[in-house]
């Protein structure tokens, strides 16, 4: 073989596994330099780095919600009763929008609803935020993994959870959806330089 092949070889090897460790070279780099707490770069709320490990069950076929269906995505999670009263609502209507604005690149970017109740959501709503997964997660050890201050609950906020399944930022009551939609871009420019 000659040692144009090999070199060859070995640029392939090395970009698949820079591929694959991308995104934990983005988490370390944005929790280290770009993302931190009381940065004027980011607008969401930066969390202490931790993967999702619970499980819970996917309405759509019953099956079980394990971590490896966060991954290879940017997942926008929200928590709230099957009821879903108007401020659920709007979390959905957000985290809808700010995926597709995103435009080419918002089918890297995942819709998840935890469902901390054992309530079905009318089919209304089902169709109206289509493309949505919607998780049952009443008593599971899957709610305990997401934050909420002394005076807010799960369901003040959205949650951020990077390509590998880390949960790594959340964003206040009513955010700003603009604000959040730069976060987005901002961090899928930094997970695809090449694409922009």
């Amino acid at each position: 073989m000659s040692n144009e092949k090999i070199t060859g070889s070995r640029l392939k090897l090395i970009l698949i596994i820079l591929v694959i460790l991308s995104p934990i070279i983005i988490s370390s780099f944005l929790h280290r330099w770009n993302f931190h707490p009381g940065s004027t770069v980011n607008y969401g709320e930066l969390l202490e780095l931790k993967p999702i490990q619970g499980v819970a069950t996917n309405i759509e076929d019953n099956t079980i919600f394990r971590n490896r269906q966060l991954r290879d995505a940017w997942n926008l999670l929200i928590i709230d009763s099957g009821k879903c009263d108007g401020y659920c609502q709007e979390k959905l209507y957000i985290i809808r929008q700010v995926r597709l604005a995103q435009h080419v690149n918002k089918d890297v970017i995942q819709r998840i609803w935890l469902i901390n109740d054992n309530i079905e959501p009318d089919s209304d709503i089902r169709d109206k935020y289509e493309g949505t997964k919607l998780i049952f997660a009443q008593g599971k050890e899957l709610l305990d993994e997401f934050p909420f201050g002394p005076e807010t609950s799960q369901q003040d906020y959205i949650y951020l959870i990077d390509p590998i399944g880390n949960l790594m930022m959340r964003y206040p009551r009513n955010p700003d959806p603009k604000k959040m939609i730069s976060d987005l871009k901002r961090l899928l420019k930094l997970s695809h330089p090449t694409d922009h």
